[in-house]
């Protein structure tokens, strides 16, 4: 199996794997500027916190290029409405917001340089957030590998995997760790409703991968943790606060719940970008709410009646009593949260 390349950046167009196609259709979407990668990640052509930070940090790329032929005042203007707009096309993944702050700090700090100067720097730190997010991936998958037993039954929910990364994957990523590591492990993936990234995107990198596992409907999650099948349970994070409680694809929480009911491991795996240091609690994560269409159709068949109303958050947030520990590049961290995660910082 060839690596997965979810993003490609090159000579000045940024290439994403179109994750709205998948798995039926494979096929790249183009971004030749910034309004493309804002599209691409409000319509979910890319998707996963980390994944979202590293195109929005080419995102800032983009903008510089088609600005570097006005005067500097403008330049700094124009950037910052770039900046602000790539900031706002989701509300939830702190890796978005973290990778746009990098960017404006950037530029702040290097106004006296000329902007092909501050473009070069621009295109560096994107290359870097690239970079480090493969080895944060790879570094999370050992230190999360340590927790896994030879023929552990793993639960997932929503896509963890190189689609939702750079490359190899948070959650995922932990699980091609230990199947690299002949552990001889099984997945049950969640179809994660309504978009169905487990059914469509994580179902897809195992069968590409070879990992043994089967997709359920979210609804069966609970039976299977009831009846002894499932021995711990993986998922992600968009945004992890100061005292452990972690926004997830909505559905996340429930898991948490049953997991805690019948003493199954639950774990969260994000790196520390996904750590926002500045939110006290889950309490003050801003939960994204999306289209009633996502509800209302499949694939774009209505399947529901007209006139029904729609709530669809997009995301939940799993108190931290509910989780097991957080696995990190820097380690594994276990309670109490608010004080081992100050340590990450």
């Amino acid at each position: 199996m060839a690596e997965i390349k979810t993003i490609e950046f090159k000579d000045n167009i940024l290439y994403l794997i179109d994750q709205r196609k998948l798995p039926r259709d494979y096929e790249i979407f183009e971004c030749k500027d910034f309004r493309d990668v804002d599209f691409a990640i409000h319509d979910m052509v890319v998707r996963g916190a980390p994944a979202i930070g590293a195109t929005a940090a080419y995102g800032v790329v983009l903008a510089a290029k088609e600005f570097l032929g006005l005067e500097k005042p403008r330049f700094f203007e124009e950037m910052e409405k770039a900046l602000e707009k790539l900031n706002q096309s989701r509300p939830t993944a702190v890796n978005l917001m973290w990778a746009i702050g990098k960017m404006r700090t950037l530029i702040e700090e290097n106004k006296e340089l000329e902007t092909r100067e501050i473009y070069e720097k621009i295109k560096e730190e994107a290359d870097n957030i690239y970079n480090e997010d493969i080895e944060t991936n790879k570094t999370m998958a050992k230190h999360g590998n340590e927790i896994i037993k030879q023929g552990d039954n793993i639960l997932t929910h929503c896509n963890t995997g190189a689609l939702a990364t750079v490359a190899y994957g948070t959650a995922l990523g932990v699980i091609r760790e230990a199947h690299y590591t002949g552990k001889d492990i099984f997945v049950y993936a969640d179809e994660t409703r309504p978009r169905l990234q487990g059914g469509k995107l994580t179902a897809w990198e195992l069968v590409q991968e070879g990992i043994p596992g089967k997709l359920i409907a979210d609804s069966v999650a609970a039976t299977l943790i009831r009846d002894g099948k499932v021995d711990l349970i993986l998922t992600g994070a968009d945004r992890v606060a100061n005292n452990g409680d972690s926004a997830n694809k909505i559905g996340t929480f429930m898991l948490s719940v049953v997991a805690k009911a019948y003493d199954v491991p639950f774990y969260i795996v994000a790196p520390t970008t996904t750590i926002d240091f500045e939110m006290e609690s889950g309490d003050g994560i801003k939960i994204e709410e999306r289209s009633s269409e996502e509800l209302t159709h499949i694939d774009g068949i209505r399947t529901a009646p007209e006139g029904m109303e729609v709530y669809n958050p997009a995301f939940d947030v799993t108190p931290h009593e509910n989780i097991t520990g957080i696995i990190t590049e820097k380690g594994i961290v276990r309670p109490p949260y608010k004080e081992n995660i100050r340590k990450l910082k």
